[in-house]
């Protein structure tokens, strides 16, 4: 699993505990080691993520928390606006679908 990936995943795991965990319990959940989650966390915060962390106690992600939106310039927009119709002409209909709900009708042409 990538790092970006795992961060993610983090975030995800701590956007699922409700109150306070411990390092050892995120570390056990993520299959990584202490000072893995330790780094991550830190890697996070710095990042801008409102993770509160004391030690001997554990983690907990502020609530409300949410990720910045994506920005695309409009050639990006593009570019993966002719890949997801590219998808929806010359694959299988379970891609369609994904292309169906991941961009509105009037970007993408899906089948």
């Amino acid at each position: 699993m990538s790092r970006s990936h795992r961060l993610f995943d983090l975030l995800q795991v701590l956007r699922r505990h409700r109150g306070t965990v411990s390092g050892g319990a995120l570390a056990r959940e993520m299959g990584v080691s202490l000072r893995t989650i330790r780094r991550d966390i830190a890697t996070l915060q710095a990042i801008g993520a409102e993770i509160d962390g004391e030690p001997g106690v554990g983690y907990i992600l502020r609530p409300g928390f949410m990720l910045p939106p994506l920005a695309f310039t409009e050639e990006e927009l593009l570019a993966l606006a002719a890949g997801a119709q590219w998808v929806s002409n010359q694959t299988d209909q379970a891609w369609r679908a994904r292309c169906r709900t991941r961009w509105p009708r009037s970007t993408v042409s899906c089948r």
